[in-house]
């Protein structure tokens, strides 16, 4: 099958988390025997500061990261009709231009022959309404969300015919244990500043624990004030800036724990999403605490996969523990592994998507259904 995806951007994943899955959904597809190509805006905010920032390299890291992904750019005078006649599957991701959501959505109404689906990562559903609800989706055969919560948004306010909840997972190809090398700093954060929607979080559950604890560390990212360097100088944290999410897995690997904090809307209007960083964090077999956030769908098992932290002291608590426990943190590390796997990765999110596309009338995905079946 030939699968088109609009993107942000492949290519760049400088503040663009999404693009992690993304990349991983693509890459199981392709692993599949299946054509994939993503299609990014030339001038994406995402893209373009990365390019700012790290040069023309940024772009060669991604091809020789991940060589077996296609990524094209489009501008203005892109023929989107050429590409999308030759399509089986197109998802189009909410942070595409919302005139060419519904420009592809009329070709899609047209009589289109493909399956189109419009696929949702953020929380401006429930923080900027207004913006989604003006989305055209009417000739949308589906809706991919990342939670349930927001499914039930989109099913509330009637975006969409068909909505599913399509969770995020990790790429275990990329994300993985890496046991040959040495830990040796305590913890590691990697996560963006943002738009100060966890401003004060960062504080209670990261800079105010470290400062404690004394603790060694590293803290990657975008987009930090510099108070906010400050903060995290004082507390004795380096901050090394952006990070190819293809470098992830070692610098996991280079610390002995690490830790979830979720951005504000989504721990108050979206509960059951945790952010991409989670599920890569346990699939590298790191031990994790987290701040709050609630796991209402069940994804994980609290207290056996990773620890939760209410508050800044229960946070010093627990990485005082992990880091002085070895079998405490041996055992999380293998729990929330263990979760990754049986549920969790690509390759799950991959069934899940033929499942969707078969309940959305797509005869040849409902036909690699039975033969998934069969083969297992």
């Amino acid at each position: 099958m030939r699968f088109l995806f609009y993107t942000h951007s492949a290519v760049s994943d400088w503040n663009h988390g999404n693009a992690h899955f993304q990349r991983g959904i693509m890459r199981e597809l392709v692993a599949r025997g299946h054509e994939v190509i993503a299609l990014e805006p030339a001038d994406g905010w995402s893209r373009s500061n990365l390019l700012a920032q790290q040069g023309p390299f940024a772009v060669e890291r991604f091809r020789k990261d991940f060589p077996e992904l296609a990524a094209v750019t489009y501008d203005a005078g892109f023929q989107h009709e050429s590409w999308l006649a030759g399509a089986d599957i197109v998802i189009v991701h909410e942070w595409t231009d919302p005139e060419l959501v519904a420009r592809i959505g009329r070709i899609r109404g047209r009589g289109g022959d493909f399956t189109l689906l419009f696929h949702d990562t953020h929380h401006r559903a429930v923080s900027a309404v207004q913006a989604i609800a003006a989305l055209q989706l009417e000739h949308y055969d589906g809706v991919l969300v990342f939670g349930e919560v927001l499914r039930e948004s989109y099913l509330r306010a009637g975006w969409g015919r068909r909505v599913f909840t399509w969770h995020e997972a990790a790429d275990d190809r990329l994300f993985k244990p890496l046991p040959e090398i040495d830990r040796d700093s305590d913890l590691v954060w990697i996560g963006n500043w943002g738009d100060d929607e966890r401003s004060v979080e960062i504080a209670e559950f990261l800079t105010q624990p470290a400062h404690a604890l004394a603790l060694s560390g590293t803290v990657h990212g975008v987009r930090y004030p510099p108070d906010a360097l400050t903060a995290l100088a004082d507390a004795g944290l380096r901050y090394e800036g952006w990070i190819a999410n293809a470098d992830v897995p070692k610098a996991f690997a280079r610390h002995r724990v690490t830790m979830h904090i979720p951005r504000r809307p989504y721990r108050e209007s979206l509960p059951g999403i945790p952010t991409i960083r989670m599920f890569e964090a346990l699939a590298c077999g790191i031990p994790l605490v987290s701040a709050p956030w609630s796991d209402a769908e069940g994804l994980f098992r609290a207290g056996t996969d990773f620890l939760f932290a209410r508050n800044g002291a229960e946070m010093r608590g627990h990485l005082r523990d992990v880091l002085n426990d070895s079998q405490l943190a041996q055992a999380l590390a293998a729990s929330g592994l263990e979760t990754i796997l049986a549920r969790h990765t690509c390759r799950h999110r991959a069934d899940e998507l033929f499942d969707i596309l078969a309940a959305c009338g797509n005869r040849a995905a409902a036909e690699i259904k039975p033969a998934r079946e069969a083969a297992a």
